[in-house]
This record gives C-alpha cells, structure tokens and sequence, in this order.
C-alpha cells in the first residue's frame, strides 16, 4: 500500500489497469508472436517482483539489464516498482570500459544479460561485481540463474510491498555522456506517472490506439514516451526487437499502428526505403519525431510524400519525455516549432543571469513541474547546477513567439559566440538542410584569432547528390546573417551519433575542431 495520494507508484498503473481492463490485449511481441492481455502483463510483473524479492532484492536495490528489447523490461519496470527497487538500464551500444563506469556508479545488486551481450557482460565483470546474475533466453552465462525458470516458478500474487511515495526513486537513465561522462538521472514514480497524464491529456491518447517500439528500451523513449501512457489509457503496444527500416514500414501497416514515435534519422532511412512509396499509412493519426531537432525540410517532404500529420516533440530524460504539445493544425502551419507546453508543466526562457528574456529573444529553456527528476544519482554538483529552486535547467536554447510557440535553437554548449555575436547551432543547420544535396549537417565551433570563435559545418551529402564549399556558403549567405555564416564546410562520409538520435558534436570537435 502507498501513503500517498493515488495514483503516485508506477506499480500502481499496470494492477489497475489489469483491473478495469483485465482481457484487453496491451502488448504485442514481435519477435515471438505473444500477445499479452493486461491481467497477463500485470501477473508477470508480480511473479517477477515475488522472484527477485526471494533473491533478496529489496527497497533501494538496484538492478540492471543488458539486453535487446524484449518483454523483460516491461516486466522489470512495473515489478521492480512494485518492491520499490529501481531499474538501472544499461546501453548495450557502449563498450565493457564506458559501461564499466555506468555499472560501478549505479551498484546494482543483480544484472540480466540476453544471449547477444554475453561477452560484453563477461568483459564487464571482470571490473565490476554482481551478487546477482541472471540470464534470458538461454542466455550461456556460466554460474547465472535463469529468468524465464525463476518467473514461471514464482507466485503472481500481488507482492507485499514496502511503504514508498511518488518521491521514491523507480528508475536511473543514464544519459548519453555527449561531454564528460554519462549522469544517471534520478525518476520517482511521481515523474513517470505525471508523464503518463501528461501525455494523455495534451497529446490525446484513446484506448484504442497503437504504438510501435521500435527505440532502444534503455532509452527513457523506448520505455516513456508511449509505453507507459498508452498503458494508462489502455492501449496497445508492439514491441520490435529492434529497427529495420523495411520491417517496421511493413509491422506499421500490418498492425493498424496509429502513432508512431521517431528520430529524424528513422523518417530519413523510411523515406529511402524501397517500400516507403507504396506505403499505406491510413490508420496513422500522427507520426512524432523526437530525440533530436528534425529539419523543417524533412518535415515538408514527408507530408508532400504521404501527406498526414507530422509533428516535432521535444522532451529530456530529466524532465519527461513529452514536454510539448501541438494540434494537428497546428502541426501543419508552425513547422520547426515544437509546439506549446504540456498542460501540468510551467516553462520560462531566461538569459545567464536566470531572468526572464523578451518574447521573441533567444536563452535556456528551464522546466518547473510534477514531471521534472529527482536530480542525478551520487552527484549532488550536477543536480545543484541543473536544479535550481525547483527548475530544471535543460541546457537547451529556445524562443518562443507572438503566438506561444516553442522553437528550439540548439544546445547552450553549441552555441557559438563570434565576435560578440551568438550563433546557435541549430538555426544554421536548418539552413544547410534546405539544399538539395545536403541530407545531414552539424555545426561545431573553431578557435579564430580575429573573432574568437567561428562556425565549421561538417556536411553529409545525399546519395548521388554533390556540392562545393562555396556553393554551400554562398546559399547561407543568402539565407542568414553574415556573422551567422559559417567559415569552412568539411564534407564527411557520416556523423557518429548517440543511441537516441542526437549527433555527438564532442567527437567532430575532437576530430576537426582545432
């Protein structure tokens, strides 16, 4: 039972769910063809939580998974909850020496490894210990328990739970570590429940909608951004072992899908799909792009593609993963702009000096609301610099115009400041991808001895297509400020990006900045 007000714990959802719709089918898995019910998702949950509670996991333990998406971390996410431990995902994209550092900082008492990470997790354990190990889908890890045995065995009543509130902590995301090394932002069940209502309300999510997972699930987007919403409404999800562009274009249309969360770079690798022309998207009431700012051009040519809504969202691991709203109208009339406010949520612009700037005018973007994290994991410096009298600042530039309109100008360390003058990154790169040829840009700063600091654009050019350096600044100079210009185009064969979508600019700075 919780002493606080109902509904705060994130175990709370599904049993309630399971509840009011026992026999409604709330997930799909892809890989093995299982549809779960939610009274079936809920016992799995509870089995779960019965299990690692005889293992000796308790209130406050933390426990990882390395492992591709699956229905495990469903089952982790709300029965972990349920004893009020906290999921501690780990990217099985990092190497066994960045994961080294995540895993040691988090302390996990027990990891659950897939049979692809097998040696990853070895490699790992040869630095950092875990009393518990447990494998899945036969998993060959020498000496580890097995999940799919320990589940079935347990007892899927509900658990005896401990006494916790929504400011109990229910999972730690690491976040990608673009500079320094990776923070683990701290959720209480309060904020995944509030984004939940959140994203019910302002984004209008039915019980009969249907959402793919394609996104990485240690990624507060596979896990947040419809997962858990679309359970509290009553939903339906497919969950995808991972993406493939002509696979999830088929699964899509196959399962009726009705709103679809992706990155500009998933958009950009459909629209080059084989299939793409011929798909049909009928049953999609709105396809969101998130994780990173999504070119206005790549916006328009979609909809000139498959007409349809097309929207921008913008969220933060630390502050929720839907953070604004839009109507489909709206979609349509405001592209680049993020949209307005989520309904329970307060957003001012400030400049350095945390005061308020003029509607109009560029500065940080700070987030006050039930939906912000409880700050970062063993690292008090960080939450005291980013949580500041209850407002998260996120580190992002943003304006807002006459109408109320967010739009996003890029990262405050991607600002570059040239001769006194600021230059934000992202307002150049939309720039750069209005060219015909120009399918990825990524605008770093270089010292220059007369202005300080300049831009230099690292260009990927579309498949077949070519541009000059001059070409390419000449059609800037047209479009922007002089002093906005930047001073060198460098043509690349690609950009290293994040798991999420977001272009790691500290590896192009390491690599051309000087």
């Amino acid at each position: 039972m919780t002493n606080d007000l109902y509904p705060t714990l994130v175990g709370d959802l599904l049993s309630k769910r399971a509840e009011l719709t026992p026999e409604r089918v709330g997930l799909l898995d892809t890989e093995t063809g299982v549809a779960y019910t939610y009274r079936e998702l809920n016992a799995r949950a509870n089995r779960l939580a019965n299990w690692l509670r005889g293992l000796g996991v308790a209130k406050g333990d933390r426990v990882a998974i390395l492992a591709q998406n699956s229905i495990v971390y469903v089952d982790l996410l709300y029965g972990l909850a349920r004893l009020g431990a906290i999921l501690a995902p780990l990217n099985w994209r990092l190497t066994a020496r960045e994961l080294s550092y995540i895993a040691a900082d988090t302390q996990a008492k027990a990891i659950i490894c897939g049979p692809e990470y097998v040696e990853l997790l070895a490699d790992l354990c040869r630095e950092v210990e875990f009393p518990i190990v447990i494998g899945i889908e036969g998993a060959p890890i020498a000496g580890a328990l097995s999940y799919e045995e320990g589940v079935a065995a347990a007892d899927e009543a509900e658990p005896e739970c401990p006494s916790l509130t929504g400011e109990d902590i229910c999972c730690i995301l690491y976040t990608s570590g673009t500079t320094g090394r990776p923070k683990g932002a701290m959720l209480p069940h309060r904020q995944i429940v509030w984004n939940c209502i959140n994203t019910a309300i302002s984004w209008g999510l039915r019980a009969d909608d249907v959402s793919p997972i394609m996104t990485p699930m240690f990624h507060a987007g596979g896990l947040f951004v419809f997962l858990t919403p679309l359970f509290y409404v009553g939903g339906k999800i497919v969950l995808a072992r991972g993406f493939d562009s002509e696979g999830s274009l088929a699964l899509i249309q196959r399962e009726g899908c009705t709103i679809v969360l992706g990155v500009p770079t998933l958009f950009q690798m459909w629209m080059n799909s084989p299939s793409f022309a011929a798909a049909d998207f009928s049953s999609v009431r709105a396809f969101l792009s998130g994780g990173a700012p999504c070119p206005p051009s790549l916006i328009r040519a979609w909809r000139a593609a498959k007409g349809g809504v097309l929207r921008q969202g913008y969220g933060l691991t630390e502050v929720g993963v839907n953070c604004f709203t839009m109507t489909d109208e709206e979609s349509a009339r405001v592209v680049g702009s993020v949209g307005k406010p989520i309904f329970h949520s307060r957003m001012r612009i400030v400049d350095g000096d945390g005061r308020d700037v003029a509607r109009g005018a560029t500065g940080e973007l700070i987030i006050w609301g039930p939906h912000v994290c409880a700050g970062y994991w063993r690292n008090p410096e960080a939450t005291a610099k980013s949580l500041r009298d209850g407002w998260f600042y996120t580190g992002d530039m943003a304006r807002q115009d006459a109408e109320g309109f967010y739009y996003l100008a890029g990262r405050y360390k991607d600002m570059i400041i040239s001769g006194g003058e600021n230059v934000y990154a992202a307002e150049v790169e939309t720039v750069f991808l209005e060219h015909p040829a120009v399918g990825e840009a990524a605008l770093i700063g270089q010292p220059d001895e007369k202005w300080g600091e300049v831009g230099l654009m690292v260009v990927v050019t579309h498949p077949g297509r070519t541009a000059t350096e001059e070409e390419l600044l000449a059609f800037c100079r047209e479009r922007l400020a002089r002093y906005k210009v930047p001073k060198r185009v460098i043509f690349a064969d690609s950009l290293p990006y994040s798991p999420y979508g977001k272009v790691m600019k500290s590896e192009l700075r390491e690599k051309y900045g000087s």
